[in-house]
């Protein structure tokens, strides 16, 4: 992607279903940590601000430590968690030698030696980058079973909502923010489920046998039922309680991706595939999916399985997300996004106006690479198609029939980007000067003044990047024209569900928009759109009532709009701008028809919210995040 859309969160869980002694014997000490250092470092994609990891030893004495955590907001945060934890285990092995292979010795005298673990990949969409913010929390307790660590990729769309239960239960938060309020709604509920075991069993056994028989009983399934239900939001939530069960519980629309795998060894979750898969040398047929609106539950003994915890709805699980933030290694999402890109090629063709002698196709690295793989493989199938016709129905045509056998489409690696280079200065001047150089290009291949130059990117958010840098350098290539291709739709709408797109002035289809209904005269309806978005907060269930405004406009319109925004005044080359279709999207895409970005139709109530506050912030001048 050209523009700068920083990634979302990610977990990792990992539940050894064995005594510590054989995982010790089989695979050695360091089994466990390996493991979760590949399922984080596979997952680094989704973490820029920082890391965090956490273990729980089961059934240690009294006295002796048995959660651990680590929190890191160093440059390569994962690399800098796992390398204290390698320090803990070489001093261990140094000074306890032959009691290093010993599993008592190990859970007594080292740390992050337990049975679980619990990763964390942050991506901060709002907030500052502090080691406080970085997950897993802590909710501590010295009851055993009491104890909360929770990390997720999730935001909350009603925090103030959830902020006034937790008032209204008799609490007094520390802070208004969903990490908070999610973490002390769950763990208010953990509270009442141990307390109702306690009452049950308190006149049977002594306090101690009760303390054991209530970290065996307790159905973490039962808390999440009572705590999620106020939730609305993108949410997948993963949380260990220090007696040793945990839960991995997903929201009712699937928004946010989980996935997970088990043996008899081991419980794992993630929050993409292909980590699994790598981690423990799988087949992707093994890997399952938390089902939306339900919990993995692993209770302290390592049983685990699905729990329904509120009703599912439509599963909109999101798809700009398969687009642009998963890894592209896993097998569908490598297919969706070929097809994504072969689903372009009508429009493409008719852009060129079907000239692809004079025309020369790339990408702008790195996401887009897998799209301009099936845009390429669409073209290739146009050009076989009109060999059929020359060879086989006997079309005529006025090029040699040689030349027409080895023809192909010209392919040509002209986009560069400086990974080294950052845009560092914030002064917007001065920046933009150093967004101009981040991209590179080769020169030389395109023939001035006569060919076309395609050139296709995943998305195009807020246009800045193409009108201050890509463009810019494209023309100095002396193109014709330059058509760039998107091959998302058109992004009209904030996202309130982990990633960091909130404020709907930014978007360059907005901007469209806007230009548009000034230019036809219907700029009144801004004032409109305006008193509804403000009166929908009274409403139960408010739609969305910025749609309105493009309805007013076809995609085609907003389009060749756009076209003018990001084209630089001093360019020479003609620029046209192509965008996905929707129909296109959910074709490509169709087991995952989350499209709010594009359409406006959000899974939650609370969604539908923020755009309408969005619009709002923009008309009323506030440069805030809308959630």
């Amino acid at each position: 992607m050209s523009d700068e859309i920083l990634h979302e969160c990610g977990i990792a869980l990992i539940r050894l279903r064995k005594p510590l002694s054989y995982y010790i014997e089989k695979y050695g000490t360091s089994y466990a940590m390996n493991k979760m250092y590949i399922l984080m470092e596979k997952q680094h994609n989704r973490g820029q601000d920082g890391a965090g990891i956490a273990n729980i030893k089961i059934d240690t004495e009294p006295g002796q430590r048995y959660i651990s955590r680590y929190r890191s907001i160093k440059s390569q945060p994962v690399a800098n968690l796992f390398k204290k934890i390698g320090k803990k285990y070489k001093r261990a092995q140094k000074a306890g030698k032959e009691k290093f292979n010993n599993e008592k010795w190990l859970k007594d005298n080292v740390a992050f030696t337990g049975e679980l673990w619990l990763g964390h990949l942050r991506y901060g969409t709002h907030g500052f980058n502090s080691i406080e913010n970085v997950h897993p929390f802590l909710r501590q307790n010295n009851w055993r079973s009491r104890n909360l660590v929770m990390a997720g990729n999730f935001n909350m769309t009603n925090v103030d909502e959830l902020f006034g239960i937790l008032v209204n239960l008799g609490q007094h938060p520390k802070e208004k923010v969903d990490t908070v309020t999610v973490m002390e709604k769950i763990g208010h509920f953990l509270d009442e489920e141990v307390q109702s075991l306690f009452e049950k069993y308190k006149n049977k056994y002594s306090n101690k046998e009760v303390s054991e028989i209530i970290e065996e009983e307790v159905e973490l399934q039962n808390v999440l039922r009572r705590a999620c239900k106020d939730f609305d939001g993108g949410y997948t939530m993963a949380g260990l309680t220090g007696s040793g069960s945990s839960f991995v519980v997903r929201d009712p629309n699937g928004i946010r991706p989980a996935y997970y795998y088990a043996d008899d060894e081991v419980v794992v979750v993630a929050s993409e595939k292909p980590a699994i898969k790598t981690a423990f040398n799988i087949n992707y047929s093994q890997i399952e999916e938390i089902k939306p609106g339900h919990a993995l539950v692993i209770n302290k003994n390592g049983e685990f399985g699905m729990h329904s915890i509120v009703e599912p709805g439509e599963k909109k699980s999101c798809s700009f997300e398969r687009i642009y933030f998963s890894r592209g290694n896993d097998p569908e999402i490598y297919r969706e996004r070929k097809q994504l890109g072969r689903l372009l090629v009508p429009q493409v063709l008719k852009s060129i106006n079907f000239d692809i002698k004079n025309t020369v196709f790339s990408y702008i690295p790195n996401t887009a690479e897998t799209a301009f793989y099936g845009l390429m493989a669409g073209v290739e199938d146009y050009l076989i198609n009109k060999q059929k016709e020359i060879f086989i129905d006997g079309k005529s045509t006025i090029d040699p029939l040689e030349e027409v056998l080895s023809f192909r489409p010209r392919v040509e690696k002209i986009v560069i980007k400086d990974a080294k280079l950052r845009t560092f200065i914030t002064d917007d001047s001065q920046r933009d000067e150093l967004v101009a150089h981040v991209y590179d290009t080769t020169y030389e291949v395109v023939n001035k003044d006569k060919d076309t130059l395609v050139v296709i990117d995943d998305s195009i958010v807020r246009g800045t990047t193409l009108e201050k840098s890509i463009l810019r350098m494209l023309d100095r290539l002396h193109p014709k024209k330059i058509i760039v291709v998107s091959s998302a739709p058109q992004i009209r709408f904030p996202d309130c569900y982990g990633i960091d797109m909130s404020r709907m002035g930014d978007f360059v289809a907005f901007r469209a928009m806007i230009e548009l209904l000034k230019e036809s005269g219907k700029d009144y309806m801004l004032g409109e759109v305006y008193e509804a978005c403000q009166r929908s907060v009274q409403e139960e269930r408010p739609k969305n009532y910025v749609q309105r405004l493009y309805d007013q406009f076809t995609d085609e319109q907003i389009s060749q709009k756009i076209s003018e925004i990001v084209r630089p005044s001093d360019m020479r080359a003609e620029v046209q701008v192509v965008f996905q279709t929707v129909d296109n999207l959910h074709k490509a895409i169709p087991g995952h028809s989350g499209d709010w970005y594009f359409t406006g139709n959000y899974p939650t109530v609370g969604g539908t919210r923020v755009a309408n506050r969005s619009y709002v912030n923009f008309m009323d001048g506030k440069l805030v995040r809308a959630y």
